[in-house]
């Protein structure tokens, strides 16, 4: 008898609609799985057999073959084994074939018949909407994601029974919702603005980063709150929309790294690796490519400490994403492509020891100095919006008593400007001034003579790239939006070329 279940395989972001056909015939009794799989899938044949067994199903001395159509497209992971469960079970008639015409199926399975949840869901979701599926099938566990996509009615099963009931009887499935509003109105706790003392100069270069999501470098002995800085940008960026929240939360599914009885991600990332993290991991990879933290950072901040103490491969790997916004990984069956629009916050020590210029503390020696800076490449440099010198808080600072200004407060300024980009970009796909493509910077940047003379002076005697004269350029419309300016003047360039003259090298 022959019966075909639907289900979907992880191509990067995308789910790609499988059908997992089952055929028992005469023959030798085996279980027989093909259609590229990969070792995990091969492996469901014994846990989808004794699975059956444990809840009262044996499985007739028949050859049975399973396959997972289209035969060109490897598939990985275990979210096969309950479509390859109830598959079987249709062959044997227990569930009624014309019932699962509609539904998508996935979810591993316990060797006692529990279902155990799988990554990815929010792409099964998305792509048995667009297969123009009416339901979705999936662990309990996993159902709350699936739903958040509000593409296609999700239903959550802890067991294999349970299953075989709600298919039995489909009018007793139901449909798992989320209030999504409420999700987003989560707040994550962060560091405020105002527990750091001083450093006035470098919480505006924060606030400008923040505006126009440039990548910033802030250098500084230790502990003068390089670190603390970073740490507080998560509050000053805007809230997520709705849209940004589902992109962020689709690849945290695909890692399965949502939090354990959360939906979506209702804040902004704030990813913080430590600097002896390996290029795949940062950038993503693997045999079956995954997500890295570059992803796992879109539309917030990935946050690097320590950065010449990294290796000089993955440092140089970030090139390519913070140009493009995206990462592609090709491989044989195929290309993926993962997000990567995400805001870099950097710190470093200026030398070995930390202390930098000062030679009644620092010891390094010239060569020491310079080698440790050049870890920096300057093509790494170049793609840095924004570099700032932290320099040492004085005590009065620290002991004065007047209030400092809050994150809320500066958000509100940020959040402004912001207003301004949404309602200059609408339309067009770009998010922020640091996304503007350089063939529309004089589209969205105009600049008047005043202004072209003070970048062409600028461009001469700092010797800067046309990378460095564009970003130049979008970080002072970041500038002109926070001072709710409509064109950009002389003044906002004069800022935006102070913060590229800060410079790192001895």
């Amino acid at each position: 008898m022959y019966s075909r279940v639907y289900s979907a395989a992880l191509h990067g972001l995308e789910g790609q609609l499988v059908t997992v056909e089952a055929d028992m015939g005469d023959g030798l009794p085996s279980f027989d799985m093909v259609g590229a799989l990969s070792g995990e899938i091969r492996e469901a044949a014994s846990r989808v057999r004794t699975a059956l067994k444990n809840i009262g199903y044996r499985l007739p001395p028949r050859r049975i073959v399973i396959n997972l159509a289209p035969a060109n497209v490897k598939k990985y992971g275990t979210a096969f084994d309950l479509p390859v469960a109830a598959a079987v079970l249709a062959a044997m008639g227990i569930i009624p074939a014309e019932n699962l015409k509609d539904v998508l199926l996935a979810g591993e399975l316990g060797l006692g018949g529990e279902i155990r949840p799988v990554p990815g869901v929010m792409a099964l979701a998305d792509c048995a909407g667009e297969s123009r599926l009416s339901w979705i099938m999936v662990p309990r566990q996993n159902a709350g994601e699936g739903a958040a996509w509000g593409k296609v009615q999700v239903c959550g099963v802890d067991s294999l029974e349970q299953v075989i009931e709600y298919l039995q009887e489909p009018n007793r499935m139901e449909s798992v919702t989320v209030d999504v509003k409420e999700l987003l109105g989560q707040e994550r706790a962060a560091l405020d603005l105002q527990d750091i003392k001083g450093q006035r100069s470098a919480k505006r270069a924060v606030e400008v980063a923040a505006a126009g999501m440039h990548n910033i470098l802030l250098t500084g002995p230790p502990g003068v709150g390089k670190t603390m800085l970073a740490g507080s940008i998560p509050g000053i960026l805007p809230r997520l929309t709705l849209e940004e929240s589902r992109e962020i939360s689709r690849v945290y599914s695909i890692c399965g790294k949502l939090p354990e009885g959360q939906s979506l991600i209702g804040t902004r990332p704030f990813r913080a690796p430590h600097h002896t993290i390996s290029a795949a991991a940062l950038i993503g990879g693997g045999k079956q490519p995954k997500p890295g933290e570059v992803s796992l950072a879109a539309h917030g901040v990935l946050f690097l400490d320590e950065l010449p103490e990294m290796s000089l491969h993955t440092l140089e790997a970030l090139r390519q994403p913070l140009e493009e916004g995206r990462v592609v990984h090709s491989r044989l069956y195929g290309a993926y492509e993962f997000p990567a629009q995400f805001m870099l916050a950097a710190a470093m020590n200026p030398c070995p020891c930390g202390y930098y210029p000062d030679r009644n503390k620092c010891r390094c020696s010239e060569w020491q100095i310079r080698r440790y800076q050049e870890k920096l490449s300057r093509p790494l440099l170049d793609r840095m919006d924004i570099r700032v010198l932290v320099e040492p808080v004085k005590v009065e600072m620290l002991q004065e008593k007047e209030t400092e200004e809050t994150s809320e407060m500066v958000r509100e300024r940020v959040e402004r400007a912001r207003s301004f980009q949404k309602k200059r970009f609408w339309g067009t796909g770009i998010r922020s001034n640091s996304a503007i493509p350089g063939k529309q910077i004089g589209e969205y940047c105009p600049l008047g003579e005043e202004e072209e003379a003070f970048l062409r002076r600028a461009f001469e005697v700092m010797d800067i790239s046309a990378r460095a004269y564009h970003r130049i350029i979008r970080v002072a419309r970041t500038i002109a939006d926070l001072e709710g300016e409509e064109g950009i003047g002389t003044r906002h360039l004069q800022e935006a070329v102070a913060y590229r003259m800060e410079n790192v090298y001895c």
